[in-house]
């Protein structure tokens, strides 16, 4: 199997999770992290498709991943974990699960991997896939940040300097 092949089927599964958990929401933060997220994904897919071209097709095969299945294929498979994410506040939190996840099976595949060429593969898309994931974050920041304020008391002394 074409590991980037696989690779582009999860980031093309993680786009249509998101899509459809922002469609089916009614919270509107979440609808927005959930768009931001599928956006995000379908980057990271064209990113992948660029490693694709680069990479020789010979060094791309493995068969470690006969019997793989990318993070978001369960989840897509179960109807009902999708209506308690729709509307969880933290919702995003399951998103950084996935990131997670998908960093933790691409060094998994490259510690099976016997070619040394093809576990360099799979490691490059590790690091993306931690890239990815600091971009989740951001957007999660980006999205929580006017939420964000100082509201203890003992710190209403301090003066700016």
């Amino acid at each position: 199997m074409n590991i980037f092949d696989f690779a582009m089927k999860m980031e093309s599964d993680g786009k249509a999770l998101y899509e459809k958990l922002a469609e089916e929401t009614s919270v509107a933060e979440l609808k927005s992290i959930f768009t931001l997220l599928a956006s995000a994904e379908d980057e990271h897919c064209k990113a992948i498709k660029a490693m694709k071209k680069e990479t020789p097709a010979a060094s791309a095969e493995s068969k470690v991943l006969e019997n793989a299945r990318n993070v978001f294929q369960e989840l897509l498979e179960r109807k009902s974990s999708l209506d308690l994410l729709k509307e969880d506040p933290d919702g995003y939190r399951h998103a950084l699960k996935f990131a997670i996840a998908g960093i933790k099976l691409y060094e998994t595949m490259a510690a099976k991997e016997t070619n040394g060429e093809t576990a360099r593969i799979f490691t490059m898309l590790a690091d993306d896939e931690r890239k990815h994931l600091e971009i989740l974050e951001n957007i999660y920041d980006f999205v929580e940040s006017p939420k964000d304020y100082l509201v203890w008391g003992e710190f209403s002394n301090l003066k700016e300097f």
